[in-house]
């Protein structure tokens, strides 16, 4: 008896293994460029899609565990596997496969944005336009936002759809000190007032990047640098007033801007330590977050400069040699809908993707029904003081050039 009930076991996994493979199999070969959605969603039911990206945020780490996997097993039968690896890494294991000519991988999303998605669009790690074969895309995305057509200036045409939006804040304890710089001069003079309390993360940290970048669209503009040239001495020229700033600042920051914390993580903690005054993230409602965990006091508080900060927004993308393209398409029509950017909005306090004009009365309802939390502000007070990126091959310059000029000068 126990023999045939270890043989009928065997007989239903092999059964249950041939069904995967050969729904895997299916959406493997599907023509999706040919293929209706409803083709798309039945290839899709039952396989396993892979989400590769950062996995330092634990927030949306347990967002993705608690929210999103059970969303699209419900909704569509499909397994979502996310893997937490750095983009890099993930370029790099996208770059062995295409030279090794694996002609299915093991990625199928990617978390992606910026110059990584200039450098995986250009070297042909990307699976290839998709976002107009969303449903979605008509029913909820603003087609001609600048930042749907462009990723730091690069053209997207399609080759990855949005997932989050960020922005630019600085923030501080408004009952230690009751100053809010608005502008790059009222900063200089705010670091006067409080020498060795400011500083900022050392470059190529993301936030103290977008630090930099932002000074230079306050003292330099920022339309000239749209279509510039990466070229070394071209770009340091166009910052020269921004490299001048920012060395004026040096003697009143943290360390006498010798040296700078390697990440914004640690300047965070330099701030709740008391050890700084001010602190900025590109987490636009994350003071809200760290008031109610009790990591900020209740007199922290976000502010802008007022000419605007920089936004920029994140996006998903397909593997070029994604095993699963059809399950890919369907987990990130899912991501765009209205329902999962709320519960985005809610629980993980993302600027959403979706346009309010398209938004029906019962959706916008339910985001305006949201409360944020305290020392943050409105969406309309970030998006109007919205600032655009730069193109994605300028940062790593203007990295360079910080470094050789301003770090210790």
């Amino acid at each position: 008896m126990k023999k045939l009930a270890a043989l009928l076991l065997a007989l239903l996994m092999a059964l249950s293994l041939t069904a995967c493979s050969g729904k895997d199999e299916q959406a493997e070969k599907l023509d999706l460029s040919a293929a209706s959605w409803d083709q798309i969603v039945d290839a899709a039911k039952g396989t396993t899609v892979t989400f590769y990206g950062w996995g330092g945020d634990e927030d949306r780490n347990n967002w993705l565990a608690n929210v999103g996997a059970p969303y699209m097993k419900e909704h569509y039968g499909i397994t979502l596997e996310v893997v937490g690896m750095n983009i890099d890494e993930i370029l790099a294991k996208l770059a062995g496969e295409k030279e090794a000519g694996a002609a299915a991988g093991s990625i199928d999303m990617i978390w992606i944005n910026g110059e990584n998605f200039y450098s995986a669009k250009e070297n042909g790690l990307l699976y290839g336009a998709f976002l107009d074969k969303l449903p979605n895309t008509e029913a909820y995305i603003d087609t001609q936002d600048p930042e749907t057509l462009n990723d730091f200036c690069m053209p997207i045409e399609g080759y990855e759809a949005p997932y989050g939006r960020a922005q630019l804040v600085l923030f501080n304890d408004s009952a230690v000190t009751p100053e809010a710089p608005s502008s790059a001069q009222e900063l200089l003079s705010y670091c006067r007032q409080y020498p060795g309390k400011v500083t900022y993360p050392a470059l190529p940290d993301f936030t103290g990047s977008a630090f930099v970048r932002n000074i230079i669209y306050e003292l330099c503009g920022w339309e000239q640098f749209q279509t510039m040239e990466a070229d070394y001495e071209t770009v340091k020229e166009a910052i020269a007033p921004a490299l001048d700033y920012l060395r004026s600042l040096n003697p009143y920051l943290w360390n006498e801007g010798r040296t700078f914390p390697d990440s914004s993580t640690t300047v965070d903690a330099m701030f709740t330590d008391g050890e700084l005054v001010l602190a900025m993230s590109y987490s636009p409602y994350g003071v809200a977050v760290g008031i109610e965990n009790g990591v900020y006091t209740p007199t922290t508080r976000t502010f802008l400069f007022e000419n605007g900060t920089i936004g920029n927004t994140n996006y998903m993308s397909i593997a070029f040699n994604s095993p699963n393209p059809a399950g890919a398409l369907v987990v990130i029509n899912a991501m765009i809908s209205a329902g999962l950017q709320l519960s985005q909005y809610e629980k993980l306090r993302n600027l959403p993707v979706v346009s309010p004009e398209k938004l029906s009365a019962g959706e916008k309802a339910a985001f305006e029904a949201v409360d944020m939390g305290e020392g943050i502000l409105t969406q309309e007070e970030l998006l109007t003081h919205r600032l655009p990126e730069m193109p994605a091959k300028l940062v790593p310059v203007i990295e360079e050039i910080w470094l050789n000029e301003v770090v210790g000068k």
